[in-house]
C-alpha cells in the first residue's frame, strides 16, 4: 500500500508521499475536496467557478457544496470549436471566488485545457484550483509542483491500475489545514 504511495508520488511528481490520498475512485476525490474545502473556506455568497464541459463528477458534488454553504457556481463557458473561453476567465474572478474546478482533458470533447494558464491566473488572485485529471492521466505527464495546482484528482483504472481506486493530489498545506484529511487515507 505505502509502497504504491510512492509510485503514485512520482507519478505525478507530488514534493510528499503525505500529498497522495487514496479514495474509492476520482468522484469520490472531487467529492472530499468539495465537502472538506467548502466546509473551511466557503461562505454565504461566495463562489466556485466550474467549467461548462465538465463531466457530471465534477459539477455535482460543487452543487451540493454551494448549495449547503449558500453560495453561488458561476460557469466558465466553452465555444463551438470545443475551447474554453479562457478570455473570460478574469471577469469571472471576484473577491468572492474561492475555487476553480476544471478539467484537463474533456472526457467527451478531447479538448486539453490550458491549465497552467488557469491555475496561474487563480493564484494571482489567491484562488485554489481543483483539476479533473481522469482523462489526463493516461495520455498526458502530470507535474502538479510544475503546475503549482492545489488539488489533482484522477483514477486508478484510467492508468492500468485496479478498479475502485481513485487518486486525490493535494497540497501539504492545503492537507494540514483542513482536519478530514488527517484522517482519509493518509499516510502518517
Amino acid at each position: 500500500y505505502e509502497g504504491v504511495r510512492d509510485k503514485v508520488q512520482a507519478f505525478v511528481n507530488a514534493a510528499s508521499r503525505k500529498e497522495i490520498i487514496f479514495t474509492k475512485g476520482a468522484t469520490e476525490s472531487i467529492n472530499l475536496v468539495a465537502s472538506s474545502f467548502c466546509e473551511k473556506y466557503v461562505s454565504e455568497g461566495d463562489e466556485i467557478i466550474v467549467s461548462e464541459m465538465e463531466h457530471h463528477s465534477n459539477i455535482v458534488p460543487w452543487q451540493i457544496a454551494a448549495e449547503r454553504r449558500n453560495a453561488k457556481i458561476v460557469k466558465l463557458p466553452f465555444n463551438d470549436t470545443g475551447l474554453l473561453e479562457i478570455e473570460k476567465l478574469p471577469k469571472l474572478i471576484s473577491s468572492k471566488t474561492k475555487l476553480i474546478a476544471v478539467n484537463h482533458v474533456s472526457n467527451v470533447l478531447g479538448t486539453i485545457n490550458p491549465i497552467a494558464e488557469i491555475i496561474e491566473l487563480a493564484h494571482n488572485h489567491n484562488v485554489a484550483v481543483l483539476i479533473d485529471g481522469a482523462q489526463a492521466s493516461a495520455h498526458l505527464k502530470i507535474d502538479v509542483q510544475e503546475l503549482d495546482v492545489d488539488f489533482y484528482a484522477f483514477s486508478a483504472h484510467k492508468v492500468y491500475g485496479p478498479n475502485g481506486v481513485g487518486v486525490l493530489y493535494g497540497k501539504e498545506r492545503w492537507l494540514e489545514e483542513m482536519p478530514p484529511y488527517q484522517e482519509i487515507g493518509r499516510a502518517s
